[in-house]
């Protein structure tokens, strides 16, 4: 080779490095604005603040409630026909959810099973929001006719039989139950009901406090689901230190194409937002009712239940003061915009947790993003959303942005033997 023609080829190269150094300084600053960057990095998992403690729970953050909790969460015994625990609806290979239109335990219910990571930095639980803490959503289904189906006292009898040496350390000493019915409780089931006005107010407190316990455990070891990283993750972390080559090599063209969509177009951060990816709150979307369910006004009916628990933040078993009620001291309790308002669902792993919306309306993503796209009349109350304009390409975008929320290390724990 001539001098000249290695020359050439000298400078060939030098002009493909000098390129390749000024695209990587330059073309993440221009790609996105500086509005946009901060808007990715509030969605990086990165930026997902330390959990903060439970007021309403003082065993929250206690490994000991979290290991009973553990246990209590895949024991079928704690259920009216032996069949029937947590992990049969929230499936830690599945993303904490059972992928079924309607949850179903001893019966079918009248909604879709929520997923359960990160559920701990959410003030409202159910899509309604009936619950305002972990602990106090997981009574809610141990007393369900159509989920666990059993009773309070049924449950104090085996956590006294199985779990003593567990629950004492951590709660104190169990009462004696022996004089106590095997089940009571304010149920459904009329004779379990019955034995339970029979018994003296003092046993019915004594038994709920065995109860309330059970709840604190079981969100000890929910506190401790958390979602893992995904590729949008690892692209926000690369578009944060201008890592060009990472950038470059993490998600294809259509899947940042559709993740412009989602910040740009289709205006999804508006409910969809922070590194959960959701606001943790209600709005109505104005999703179809299903033929066949009873009216379902989400959060109408849902505000005016938390108010009314048993179990909320200002009870006699929550482990708060007042002050430290303030989400629901101070919370909206009526109005039009709570009609048929649901919560809005984290969108981490949403890929995988077919069919959506709150009783398994739409069958797919895509059903979803054209049910967005077009912002129908709801069936009841004012659907907040705005007609889109997305056009196919876009959509089909989306939905592959979509798919990078899925976690990279999936969840899962193999039962075993209970005690």
């Amino acid at each position: 080779m001539n001098f000249r023609a290695w020359r050439g080829y000298a400078l060939i190269a030098l002009g493909l490095v000098v390129l390749g150094v000024g695209l990587y300084y330059l073309w993440p600053r221009t790609f996105w604005s500086e509005a946009e960057v901060i808007t990715l990095r509030s969605l990086w998992i990165g930026s997902l603040p330390p959990l903060p403690p439970d007021p309403s729970n003082r065993y929250g953050d206690d490994p000991r409630a979290a290991a009973l909790g553990e246990d209590l969460f895949y024991d079928t015994r704690f259920s009216s026909n032996g069949e029937v625990a947590c992990v049969s609806c929230h499936l830690p290979f599945q993303g904490f959810q059972d992928a079924l239109p309607l949850g179903k335990g001893v019966g079918t219910t009248n909604r879709r099973t929520m997923p359960i990571a990160g559920t701990a930095y959410s003030p409202w639980m159910f899509w309604d929001g009936r619950k305002d803490s972990q602990w106090a959503q997981a009574l809610g289904p141990l007393e369900s006719a159509v989920e666990h189906g059993g009773d309070r006292t049924q449950y104090a009898h085996l956590i006294a039989k199985y779990y003593r040496s567990d629950y004492e350390p951590i709660f104190g000493p169990l009462p004696d139950l022996s004089r106590l019915p095997a089940h009571a409780g304010p149920v459904a089931d009329t004779e379990a009901s019955a034995a339970w006005e029979a018994m003296r107010p003092e046993d019915r407190e004594a038994v709920t406090r065995i109860y309330a316990n059970m709840g604190k455990a079981i969100a000890a070891y929910e506190r401790t689901v958390m979602p893992t990283q995904t590729r949008l993750d690892r692209y926000v972390q690369a578009v944060v230190e201008n890592d060009y080559l990472a950038m470059q090599t993490t998600l294809t063209s259509d899947e940042i194409a559709g993740l412009q969509v989602f910040i740009r177009y289709g205006n999804c951060t508006r409910c969809h937002n922070g590194p959960l990816l959701t606001d943790n709150s209600f709005h109505n979307t104005g999703v179809p009712a299903t033929e066949g369910l009873p009216e379902d006004t989400g959060r109408a009916a849902g505000a005016q239940q938390v108010l009314a628990d048993e179990f909320n933040c200002l009870s006699s078993y929550s482990d708060a003061v007042p002050e430290d009620c303030d989400e629901l001291r101070f919370m909206l309790a009526e109005g039009d915009e709570l009609m048929r308002a649901f919560k809005v669902p984290s969108l981490r792993g949403v890929a995988e947790r077919a069919p959506y919306m709150h009783a398994g309306q739409f069958a797919s993503l895509e059903e979803v993003i054209r049910h967005y796209n077009l912002a129908p009349a709801a069936p009841a109350g004012h659907n907040e959303l705005e007609v889109l304009n997305l056009t196919a390409t876009q959509i089909r975008q989306l939905i592959a942005f979509l798919k990078t929320l899925s976690p990279e290390i999936n969840f899962y724990k193999t039962p075993g033997t209970v005690q």
